[in-house]
């Protein structure tokens, strides 16, 4: 995964660095970078939860497992995917910018939280709904390229111009910036992040609350 992931980077980093103009490269590459690393976890999370339930359909409705269970597999999966991906990825940076280590080590901390706690939540949302409406499987791929494609992963924010205001409606966008501009930066808004962390708390307690009223009735949905 981290070796993939390197190939992608240098190879979009080549094409859309040319594309855009690009001055400095090695500040492009390391943006880039930590900006699809993010995004493959996330897109990743999301794309797996409509059919998480029904893969496991046969043992939710054999087994005397609860259905969180296979919703912390899957996020323990994503977790172990991203790590993988990450700490390639970033040591391959650290050679070129070694600022990044204390970047990360001082100011990651709770992006990092936010990230690892909303790829919980969301996609087990998703997950819970797509039992009921199957079709929601069928759009969410449609729905991840678009915010993929408005969001300033492939390019700068500023690219945007007076389009800017588009990333504050893009949530996704809110859980990938903060990590990103931390790691390079070394910039944290604290203020910011903590609202962040509140509402993915918010969010992870509902799901929570959600699953646990649904699970009776999930070998009858699937």
């Amino acid at each position: 995964m981290g070796f993939s992931n390197l190939l992608s980077i240098g190879t979009l980093g080549i094409v859309y660095g040319t594309v855009f103009s690009v001055d400095d490269f090695k500040s492009y590459f390391i943006y880039l970078g930590f900006g699809l690393v993010v995004w493959n976890t996330i897109s990743a999370s999301i794309s797996s939860s409509p059919n998480l339930f029904s893969h496991n359909s046969s043992n939710i409705k054999n087994m005397n497992i609860k259905p969180i269970f296979y919703t912390l597999e899957e996020w323990s999966f994503q977790l172990q995917t991203f790590i993988q991906s990450f700490v390639l990825v970033f040591f391959v940076f650290l050679f070129f910018e070694p600022s990044l280590l204390n970047n990360f080590l001082l100011y990651s901390w709770l992006p990092l939280l936010n990230l690892f706690i909303f790829i919980y939540w969301f996609p087990l949302l998703i997950c819970l709904i797509s039992v009921r409406f199957t079709d929601i499987a069928q759009l969410v791929p449609i729905v991840l390229q678009l915010v993929f494609l408005t969001s300033p992963i492939l390019y700068m924010k500023e690219s945007l111009g007076s389009l800017g205001w588009i990333t504050n409606l893009n949530f996704i966008y809110q859980i990938l910036d903060p990590l990103r501009v931390a790691i390079i930066e070394g910039n944290l808004n604290y203020q910011y992040s903590i609202l962040i962390f509140i509402f993915n708390f918010l969010g992870l307690f509902f799901t929570i609350k959600l699953l646990d009223f649904e699970s009776k009735r999930l070998p009858f949905l699937l």
